[in-house]
């Protein structure tokens, strides 16, 4: 466990030191567990009463917060940025030895500097990269790529021809490049199926969590772009395209050929229909149902109780047209009001005038 001091993490990372630089700190922990060898932060204004009361070794936090800060403290304009930082710093990767487990079975020349763990199955004609780590149970397909420092937890599955880029981090149980669900039907209802020769694609520094499953494409291949972030537990049906640096919440569901641009967020149980495009840093809010394209950045909510299918279009077209209806309802009150000035004016002394 690294153990460093406050002006040696201000030194690497920045930030403005307020107390002992001297303080040294081993580990992260919350304001309330943290003790003296730990340090903490504060990014969310709403816990600044546990600030007062921690004991920890010093907190990162803004400076709006820095002056009711009992212990040390390192000012920064992104304090959870700053805290992952450290968090990275105080607790290193440990990676396993290289070398191949003598009950791997490997068909693919596996360079001097990768891992690979117990019972892993690797075929033909793979590409394994630098210093790449394989863990116990993995399968990796024919003609696979991962890239170079690419790290596959235990019982991870790569099917035949994807290709995984460098630096990426796939959980346990992901399966990568499964069949998309592609049938056509026959006139007496039996379904045929559509054969799924694409691949998929997956930038650098992805990462992709546990039971996760992405859908190898029906033509051409899913992409998912640099610096995704699945959580676990998540789908992507075939062909879809997940923009750069875009993240992704738990049980996430995007049927096929849906686009996702850049840098957009998408909360948990969201699901996102197929055919459709989301444009560059959109927000969806956790179990938003997206049955339409979206064409401007920004956030985005919505979900409602199942219903009988033909009641659903009768209530939602009305709800299309809540805007239009106020407007008039607004109009009408205001005819209302005029119509009750016109009363009250044609009365006089009790006496309504013709």
């Amino acid at each position: 466990m690294a153990v460093v001091r406050l002006d040696e993490i201000v030194a690497r990372l920045g930030g403005r030191l307020i107390g002992d630089a001297s303080k040294t700190v081993r580990q992260v922990a919350t304001l309330e567990r943290a003790g003296p060898d730990a340090i903490s932060f504060l990014a969310n204004s709403k816990y600044q009463d546990k600030l007062v009361a921690t004991r920890a070794g010093a907190v990162i936090l803004s400076d709006d917060s820095a002056g009711a800060c009992p212990v040390a403290c390192i000012v920064s304009d992104e304090p959870y940025l700053y805290f992952a930082r450290v968090a990275q710093w105080l607790n290193p990767d440990k990676p396993p030895a290289p070398g191949i487990h003598p009950s791997a079975s490997v068909e693919s020349r596996i360079p001097d500097s990768a891992s690979v763990g117990a019972g892993v199955r690797i075929g033909p004609d793979a590409t394994i990269g630098a210093r790449s780590r394989i863990g116990p149970g993995c399968v990796i397909g024919n003609g696979v790529i991962l890239g170079d420092d690419a790290l596959l937890h235990a019982n991870v599955t790569i099917y035949d021809r994807c290709r995984i880029g460098a630096r990426a981090i796939i959980h346990s149980g992901a399966v990568i490049g499964a069949d998309g669900f592609g049938f056509a039907r026959e006139q007496d209802g039996a379904w045929v199926k559509i054969p799924q020769v694409g691949g998929v694609t997956i930038g650098d520094d992805v990462e992709i969590g546990a039971n996760s499953t992405i859908d190898r494409g029906a033509l051409d291949d899913t992409v998912i772009e640099d610096g995704v972030k699945l959580d676990n537990q998540i789908q992507v049906g075939h062909n879809v395209r997940i923009g750069a640096h875009s993240a992704l919440a738990g049980c996430v569901g995007i049927a096929g050929s849906a686009r996702i641009g850049k840098r957009c967020t998408v909360g948990g149980g969201a699901v996102i229909l197929g055919h459709l495009s989301i444009a560059d840093d959109v927000n969806i809010s956790a179990a938003t149902l997206v049955s339409k394209s979206i064409h401007m950045a920004g956030t985005y909510s919505g979900a409602l109780p199942s219903q009988e299918h033909a009641a659903w279009l009768r209530n939602f077209s009305h709800l299309r047209h809540l805007d239009s209806m106020a407007d008039r309802i607004r109009s009408l009150e205001a005819q209302l009001a005029r119509l009750a000035g016109t009363q009250s004016a044609n009365t006089n002394d009790g006496e309504i005038k013709p």
